[in-house]
C-alpha cells in the first residue's frame, strides 16, 4: 500500500521558534530516501516554507498558500493553480467598502507570485507585515488606492489587524467566499484569509494523494485551520500543543512540535 504523509508546518513540523531542527530534517530526508512519500500543507509562500523548512527536501509537490498551489519543490513550478473568480473578488471588494479594511493582495503577475499594496492607505499591521518582508522578491507596491492593488491572476486576499476588528468582516464574507480566520502564530493580529473557493489544504491534498496514485493520506496538524485536512485523510494526528478542536477529531495524539513529534511518529509507524 502506498501512503502519502502531509504535514503542517507551524507549531507541528516547526517548533514554536518556526524553526525545523536537526533531526526532523534528517530523519525525514532518510526516510524520504527510503521511498517515503512526504509533504507539507501551509499557508506560507513556497519561497518561505521552503526557507524555514532549511535541509528538508520533499520528494512529491508541496501544498502552499493554504491550498491554492501545489508546486514543485525543487524546480518551483506550479503544477495546480487555484485562483479567485469575479464573484470571490466582487465579495472583497464589497467588504472592503462596508468595513473600510484594507487587505494585502496575492496575484501572480508576469508569472511570478506578488504580494501588492498600497503603503498610502496601509494599517500599521500591513506596514509591519511588508517592513519584515522587504527583502523579499515579492513586494509589490503599487499606487492609486485599493482598486489599483487588483491586479494580475489574483489567488489570496489577507486582512491583518485584531480579532474584534475584523470579525465584522469575516461575518460578511464567510458564505460569500472560502474564508479563514484564525490567530497568528507569532503575534498578537489575527488573520482573515480569503481565497478560491477549491484553495483548501484538503482539497489540494487529496489532489495530491490522487496525483500520485496513493491508496492511504496520513495528516499531522495543529489548529483549526486542519481540521478538514485531517478529515480528509485515512488517518490524522495531532500534536500535544493543537487546538483541543483539533484534537476531538484526531485520529490520535502525537509528541509536543518542540519534540520532534512528526519525525518520531514518522520513524515508528511509517514502516521504513
Amino acid at each position: 500500500m502506498s501512503t502519502l504523509y502531509i504535514t503542517d508546518l507551524d507549531a507541528t513540523l516547526l517548533n514554536t521558534d518556526a524553526k525545523i531542527s536537526r533531526f526532523t530534517a534528517d530523519t525525514i530526508n532518510a526516510l524520504i530516501e527510503k521511498g517515503v512519500k512526504f509533504s507539507f500543507a501551509t499557508a506560507r509562500s513556497d519561497e518561505t516554507a521552503l526557507k524555514v523548512t532549511g535541509g528538508l527536501v520533499p520528494n512529491v509537490p508541496i501544498v502552499v498558500y493554504t491550498g491554492a498551489f501545489l508546486v514543485d519543490p525543487k524546480t518551483r513550478e506550479k503544477i495546480v493553480s487555484h485562483f479567485m473568480n469575479k464573484r470571490e473578488i466582487d465579495a472583497v471588494k464589497e467588504a472592503v467598502r462596508r468595513f473600510r479594511q484594507i487587505p494585502i493582495v496575492y496575484s501572480v503577475l508576469e508569472g511570478r507570485e506578488k504580494f501588492i499594496y498600497d503603503m498610502s492607505i496601509a494599517t500599521d499591521n500591513m506596514k509591519k507585515f511588508v517592513k519584515d518582508r522587504e527583502k523579499g522578491t515579492r513586494n509589490h507596491p503599487v499606487e492609486g488606492g485599493f482598486e489599483s492593488t487588483l491586479i494580475g491572476d489574483i489567488f489570496y486576499f489577507a486582512f491583518i489587524e485584531p480579532k474584534e476588528v475584523l470579525e465584522p468582516v469575516y461575518e460578511f464574507l464567510r458564505e460569500k467566499c472560502n474564508c479563514l480566520f484564525q490567530p497568528d502564530n507569532y503575534t498578537d493580529n489575527w488573520f482573515l484569509e480569503v481565497m478560491a473557493e477549491k484553495a483548501t489544504k484538503a482539497n489540494a491534498a487529496l489532489e495530491l494523494k490522487s496525483m500520485l496514485g496513493c491508496d492511504k493520506m496520513v495528516a499531522f496538524g495543529d489548529g483549526i485551520n486542519d481540521i478538514p485536512l485531517l478529515r480528509a485523510a485515512d488517518e490524522g494526528y495531532a500534536v500535544a500543543n493543537a487546538e483541543d478542536k483539533l484534537k476531538e477529531i484526531a485520529t490520535g495524539i502525537i509528541g509536543h512540535c518542540d519534540e520532534d513529534a512528526v519525525a518520531k511518529w514518522l520513524t515508528e509507524n511509517s514502516g521504513y
